[in-house]
């Protein structure tokens, strides 16, 4: 270990968790409390340039790609490192929270890869931010199985070489992990928790296993943002003392200022750059954000309405393939969020033929890979793959260069033909009360009408409704998108919800509170950045 020991980090207003001494090591908080020395400032600041950007588009209206990065762009002659064997074939990839349960049927599940999530799968509870790294170091050793208490059912590990390999999704730069503070009571970012942990313990037990540290990077705005993580993995190797280039990063590419930067944020982390995955929700939900102040032309109709093959979210996913193949890099299709009915085939045989169809266009447009949200999903998304890639691991060959794709193009929401309407009002507000009132008791993965929720969905449901209302959208049935219809349709969500789950559940969770925290985020003047940063305010434990 190169550096000096740090002074030690509080952990504060938490309660003692079983094993927590394995993760919350003098060891682990020294390295956690020097990258938050190194790296918070610079945090800070990107996240004050976040705001100064945002002040921009609302004052021009547009975007375009970086005059002063062209020449990165025009150099054809950088790639990114070579994916290591154990990342080569992405061909199909599981996403879910790090619970004792998900950690062992995700890496059972036939998926090539499962996105071990600490973002938005997980409700940032200090029990889910600890137990989640236990978990993980407990599957890494082999340590680890699990009985359902409910149904006396037993899980346990299958043979190393069926596992998944993980690829870990810390938090985005945006959250402070609030039971760390330093000497001056500073919360750490909870990026440089999640991350800090998990490498410090796994890093070289992973390269004893024969695969690495692996990372899904959320909510990048920028191409500094990225330069960032990729200082933060450089000081972090040889902290530990693993070889340079051992880390690889997958960028999400789920900001609509991060598609303008592209090539840049693979430049930047192109030692330790293994790809870029194109996502829905939490793209359309920055289009909102950023352009909320736009007019007409910006305003999205319904979310199930906007699907992948919506002229500007084709030039997107198109532009995103090209980008990747370019530079050697993996290009990850979205994803596939239905949960199947154990009660309702024909419902199951509709979604399987929508979802079929789906993975069989990303593997069509040259995608590498793609995510699906349940085990049952593997199947079908890797006959999909199996199809186009038969025996190689991936088709970074394609290089795609018949897209052409202008900066307009991005941002031609108008390009779309369907509408809001009031059906689409009802389900964000569904949506949102139901899946915050999870959030709130520490689940951070729902699934709500059979689809599975996370963060992102409900940032985009109460994003629309936002949205809806500053424009004065008009439904077809002929009323007006007001707060007062908002708090209307709450209102009748929330008798609906205690009708259907009866008074005792009802009281005893924390329905009211979602209900008004989601009205809050939707109708307040001042649109809050992220939804999450109330909630974590409310979020108990």
């Amino acid at each position: 270990m190169s550096a000096p020991a740090p002074s030690p980090l509080a952990i504060v207003d938490a309660e003692p968790l079983p094993r927590q001494e394995e993760v919350l090591t003098d060891a682990a908080l020294a390295f956690v409390a020097e990258l938050h020395r190194r790296f918070t400032p610079r945090r800070d600041e990107l996240l004050a340039r976040r705001a100064e950007r945002r002040a921009e588009i609302a004052r021009t209206c547009t975007l375009d790609f970086l005059p002063e990065t062209a020449a990165i762009r025009a150099d054809d002659s950088w790639r990114v490192a070579p994916a290591p064997a154990a990342l080569n074939d992405r061909r199909v990839e599981i996403t879910g929270p790090t619970d004792r349960k998900m950690t062992i049927n995700a890496l059972n599940s036939g998926a090539r890869v499962w996105l071990a999530d600490f973002e938005d799968a997980s409700a940032p509870t200090w029990e889910n931010v600890v137990l989640g790294q236990l978990n993980l170091s407990d599957a890494y050793t082999r340590n680890i199985d699990f009985t359902d208490p409910a149904s006396g059912k037993s899980y346990a590990l299958r043979p190393a070489e069926e596992l998944a390999t993980v690829v870990m999704r810390p938090r985005g730069w945006h959250l402070n992990e609030r039971h760390l503070t330093d000497a001056d009571g500073t919360p750490v970012p909870g990026a440089l928790v999640d991350f800090g942990l998990y490498f410090f313990h796994n890093a070289q037990r992973l390269l004893d296993l024969g695969k690495g540290p692996y990372f899904y990077l959320p909510k990048t705005e920028s191409h500094l943002e990225a330069r960032l993580w990729n200082d933060v993995f450089v000081f972090a190797q040889d902290h530990v003392g693993i070889p340079q280039g051992t880390v690889r990063a997958t960028v999400l590419i789920e900001t609509i200022t991060a598609a303008y930067e592209m090539e840049e944020i693979l430049y930047e982390l192109r030692d330790h750059a293994s790809g870029l995955n194109a996502g829905r929700w939490d793209y359309l939900f920055s289009i909102v954000k950023n352009f909320r102040d736009g007019g007409a032309k910006f305003v999205l109709p319904d979310r199930n309405a906007v699907t992948m093959t919506a002229p500007f979210m084709r030039a997107y996913t198109e532009l995103l393939v090209r980008t990747c193949h370019k530079r050697g890099a993996h290009a990850i299709g979205g994803m596939a969020a239905f949960i199947p009915s154990r009660r309702d085939a024909e419902v199951n045989k509709v979604a399987f033929e929508k979802v079929r169809a789906d993975k069989d266009r990303e593997a069509n447009d040259g995608f590498d890979g793609s995510w699906v949200a349940h085990p049952d999903l593997v199947p079908i998304a890797m006959e999909s793959f199996d199809k186009v890639l038969g025996d190689r691991p991936n088709q970074k060959d394609r290089l795609r260069e018949d897209v052409h794709v202008e900066a307009a193009d991005l941002i031609a929401i108008d390009s779309l033909a369907a509408k809001p309407t009031y059906a689409g009002l009802v389900n964000a507000v569904q949506v949102g009360i139901r899946y915050i009132e999870a959030w709130l008791r520490g689940l951070g993965a729902v699934a709500i009408f059979n689809l599975m929720e996370d963060a992102a969905t409900a940032e985009i449901s109460r994003s629309q409704i936002w949205q809806w209302i500053n424009a004065g959208v008009e439904f077809e049935n002929g009323d007006t998108a007001t707060p007062e219809l908002a708090r209307k349709v709450a209102a009748e969500e929330l008798s609906a919800i205690r009708q259907e789950i009866g008074e005792e559940a009802f009281a005893a969770g924390h329905w009211q509170e979602a209900h008004d925290l989601l009205l809050k985020v939707s109708l307040d003047e001042d649109y809050a950045d992220f939804l999450t940063l109330p909630a974590y305010e409310q979020l108990r434990g």
